[in-house]
C-alpha cells in the first residue's frame, strides 16, 4: 500500500448479477423450511451447495450434513442437495425407509432427464464436466452405461464411441461457457455428426456471472471472487477474471482471507461473489476494502435476472409421518 499516492482514486467495481441463483436460493431455502415445518433434525446429503458459510450456519439450525445415505437413522428425513443425486441413491433411501425431499436445482434436473431421453435412444453420450463433481456423479447414475465423461478439450482424444452417428453432448451447469465450447468444439472435430442438446446447458447464472467477471477483468487491477474453493462455479470465475486479462484473482470465503499484499499498487478492485455466496459475505468485504480506502463502490450491471422457482413439493406435505409409516412407527 506504501506506492500508492495519496491522491490517488481508490474503487470497487462490484458486479450484478452475483451471489445466490434461483437453485441456490430454493435449496437453502428448502433446509431453513424443512427445519421450521418438522423440527431438527433435518439431514442433508452431501453439502447443500457448495459454500462454507451457508452449510455453518445451517447447521447451527438443525441441519446434519452426511456424505452416504446410510449415515441417515431409519424412518428420518433426508434432503438431497442442489446438485442432484443418481436414481440409485432414491433407491437407497427408499430401502432405509426415509422420507426425502429432492432439493435438485431445476436445471440440473432438466440435464438429468436429457440424459434419460437420449439413453432411451441409445445415443452415446458425452458428458463435458469434472470427475468427481456431484452433480457429475449425479446425472452419470442415470445413465451409466450410454455415458462418458469428457474432462476439457484434453480429454477428447481419449474418447470412443460405438457409433458416430448417435452422439450427443450434455454439460455440468457450473462449467466456463468458454471452455465447455471448447471441448464442444475438439469433439465436433472428431465427432462431425455430435448432436447438441435442444438447449444450452450451462445455466443461466453461471454464464451471467461469468460475463460480469469479465467485464470487471478489463479495468480492475485485481478481481476478488467471494466462495468456497469446493464451488465449481466460484473456482471458474477466478479463470475467467485471469484469462479476460484481469493481472491478479483471488478466491475467498471470507474477508479476513484477503492479504493486504494484494492491494499493493492497485486502484481499482473488482468484486463478485460465486452461485452459492449468500450477500452478507460480499458486505464483509466491502467493509474491508472500505477500511482500507476503497469506499467508492461502482455496480457493473450485466444482466438482470429475475427467474425464480417453487419449492420442492415434499415441503407441502407430512414428511414426519409418512417416515413413522414408513418405518413402522
Amino acid at each position: 500500500m506504501d506506492g500508492m499516492t495519496a491522491t490517488a482514486s481508490r474503487r470497487v467495481l462490484l458486479a450484478a448479477p452475483r451471489g445466490y441463483c434461483a437453485g441456490v436460493d430454493r435449496a437453502v431455502i428448502a433446509v431453513e423450511k424443512a427445519l421450521e415445518q418438522y423440527g431438527a433434525p433435518i439431514y442433508v446429503r452431501h453439502e447443500i451447495v457448495h459454500n462454507k458459510y451457508v452449510v455453518q450456519t445451517l447447521e447451527k439450525k438443525g441441519a446434519i450434513f452426511v456424505e452416504q445415505t446410510a449415515e441417515v437413522p431409519e424412518g428420518s428425513i433426508v434432503m438431497f442437495s442442489a446438485h442432484g443425486v443418481a436414481p440409485t441413491v432414491h433407491a437407497e433411501a427408499a430401502e432405509r425407509k426415509l422420507a426425502t425431499i429432492d432439493a435438485t436445482c431445476p436445471l440440473v434436473t432438466k440435464v438429468h432427464k436429457e440424459a434419460v431421453r437420449y439413453a432411451k435412444e441409445d445415443y452415446d453420450i458425452l458428458l463435458i464436466g469434472h470427475e468427481g463433481h456431484e452433480e457429475v456423479i449425479g446425472t452419470s447414475g442415470e445413465a451409466p452405461d450410454h455415458i462418458t465423461l469428457v474432462d476439457g478439450p484434453d480429454d477428447v482424444a481419449n474418447v470412443e464411441v460405438r457409433d458416430e452417428s448417435k452422439v450427443v453432448w450434455l454439460s455440468q451447469t457450473t462449467l466456463s461457457v468458454d471452455e465447455t465450447m471448447e471441448t464442444v468444439g475438439a469433439l465436433k472435430n472428431k465427432f462431425p455428426n455430435l448432436l447438441s442438446p435442444p438447449s444450452d446447458d450451462i445455466c443461466y447464472a453461471t454464464q451471467n456471472r461469468q460475463v460480469a467477471v469479465k467485464k470487471l477483468a478489463e479495468d480492475a487491477e485485481l478481481v476478488i471472487v467471494v466462495g468456497s474453493k469446493n464451488s465449481s462455479n466460484s473456482i471458474r470465475m477466478v479463470e475467467v477474471a485471469l484469462d479476460a486479462g484481469a493481472p491478479a484473482a483471488h478466491l475467498v470465503d471470507f474477508a479476513d482471507e484477503i492479504d493486504e499484499a494484494w492491494l499493493e499498487g492497485v486502484t481499482t478492485v473488482g468484486l463478485t461473489s460465486g452461485a452459492s455466496v449468500p450477500d452478507v459475505l460480499v458486505d464483509g468485504v466491502l467493509e474491508w476494502l472500505a477500511q482500507r480506502g476503497y469506499g467508492d463502490v461502482e455496480t457493473v450491471k450485466t444482466a438482470d435476472e429475475s427467474i425464480t422457482f417453487s419449492l420442492p413439493k415434499e415441503l407441502r406435505r407430512d414428511l414426519r409421518a409418512e417416515a413413522a409409516e414408513l418405518s413402522g412407527e
